[in-house]
């Protein structure tokens, strides 16, 4: 079976942000195409989506030193389980869909802690003696981007998740963005519209 994780990096829903009011409507495209398939989705302001910090990185030089799991702290156990859990979560998945907001030209917070356990040493990318390796080329990613000026995919945030993703070896990469609503209001329901039949139109082959 198929399987699809959408990842929502919006504290809000689509009844008022429109990245995911685009990712709603390419869902709702993609189910009707694919009914088959298995549909999961991740939101990161309402999962429990571990920073890389002071615990995590204590716990992993302690269990790289030859620790047992048991002897980590509650917090370090819970923290690390998550965040193994994070990355078997994305590979398990055999396409990806990821919709945000622009936020002061960077993604969420959350985002970029969801983004760390996807960009792991050993399980998405392997370190030779050529250089790093991208073990991930099996997938389909499409980054749905929404944002009150217009850019056309040169933001540092839309750039930083394109490199990531290429970086662990997925070269079936897909962008929309949804961009310029607050630069000119006016143009707001024609912007969103293009966002919509973008979305559509992508559901239907992604």
């Amino acid at each position: 079976m198929t399987k699809l994780l959408v990842v929502r990096a919006h504290p809000l829903t689509g009844e008022t942000s429109r990245s995911m009011q685009v990712a709603d409507k390419f869902v709702e495209a993609y189910a009707v195409k694919n009914h088959f398939d298995k549909i999961e989705e991740l939101s990161l302001y309402t999962s429990f989506i571990p920073e890389v910090d002071l615990d995590i990185l204590n716990a992993w030089g302690a269990l790289a030193n030859g620790a047992n799991f048991e002897t980590l702290s509650q917090e370090q156990q819970d923290k690390v389980s998550r965040f193994n859990e994070l990355t078997q979560l994305f590979l398990d998945a055999d396409k990806v869909v990821i919709a945000n907001p622009l936020w002061n030209l960077n993604v969420p917070t959350r985002l970029k802690a969801w983004i760390d356990t996807v960009n792991v040493a050993g399980k998405t990318f392997k370190y030779t003696a050529e250089g790093p390796v991208g073990l991930v080329t099996d997938k389909k990613v499409l980054h749905i981007q929404a944002s009150g000026g217009v850019y056309e995919g040169n933001d540092p945030a839309s750039q930083y998740l394109k490199m990531i993703f290429n970086f662990i070896g997925v070269t079936d990469y897909h962008q929309i963005f949804v961009e310029g609503m607050d630069h000119d209001p006016d143009l707001a329901p024609q912007i969103m519209a293009k966002g919509f039949e973008q979305a559509q139109t992508l559901a239907e082959t992604f």
